[in-house]
């Protein structure tokens, strides 16, 4: 029997945003680029199957397009693993969902209980200076609900400032995509991706622990109600610790 059964109560399901990268190409790269297929889904998969109901956000909202190294489809075979995004993908009633997603001035925070910013190569360029989105997240974290930041999404928690004028990781220990990782990514491809580094900007900040495990294991934080993960490998994680949090 699925959570989501052994869960059903008289009362409300918690709700939860899923934010993602709208679509944009790579100055870097030129390739184009949107969010990472297993940041998304393996959430998904975890807060429908603990009985959440579950929205698909982006800034501008619209239809979404995956990182091609992400979709298990490419031929790259990079991702060919990742069953549960080629689940979702097959599933018409789930792909409505990025196909449509909402836009963030269409919702509010109070609305949900928390929130997830799915990482990929689009947040560098469409999260990294979005004011509205840092604004959103700065309100919501201070709201005192749980707010959860996955991989290149936590470049926004380098700039996010809270109502005092304090970054929001301030004084916090968190993690995000690790030089190492950058090193492997940049080797892979023949050639530097992104446009700056999250691990080394981050070490520049005073007053703030940020963590890295080993390569590309699944390595989720909770400091508070501020969740990060590492990379793609800690969406489960990090919604794990979201689902934890709820059920306190």
């Amino acid at each position: 029997m699925s959570k989501a059964i052994d869960m059903l109560t008289p009362g409300k399901p918690k709700r939860v945003a899923i934010i993602a990268s709208n679509p944009s190409v790579s100055e870097q790269t030129g390739w184009p680029i949107g969010f990472w297929w297993g940041e998304l889904t393996h959430p998904y998969w975890e807060f429908s199957e603990n009985g959440y109901d579950v929205d698909i956000i982006s800034p501008d909202g619209g239809s979404l397009k995956g990182d091609g190294f992400s979709d298990p489809r490419d031929e790259s075979g990079y991702s060919a693993d990742d069953l549960i995004s080629l689940g979702f993908i097959n599933s018409p009633k789930h792909m409505a969902l990025i196909e449509n997603s909402i836009p963030l001035s269409d919702i509010r925070g109070d609305d949900y209980d928390a929130i997830l910013l799915v990482g990929g190569q689009g947040p560098m360029y469409t999260f990294y200076n979005d004011e509205k989105l840092h604004a959103f997240v700065a309100r919501f974290y201070e709201s005192g609900k749980m707010t959860a930041v996955i991989c290149h999404a936590t470049c926004i928690l380098l700039k996010a400032r809270l109502s005092n004028g304090n970054l929001l990781v301030d004084g916090k220990t968190w993690t995000g995509f690790a030089d190492s990782e950058e090193d492997y990514a940049d080797s892979f491809v023949g050639q530097q991706i992104q446009p700056f580094r999250i691990e080394a900007e981050a070490r520049k900040l005073p007053n703030t622990n940020f963590m890295v495990d080993s390569m590309f294991k699944p390595f989720a934080i909770r400091d508070g109600n501020l969740i990060t993960g590492q990379q793609q490998y800690a969406g489960s994680n990090a919604a794990k610790l979201v689902v934890q949090a709820l059920g306190q």
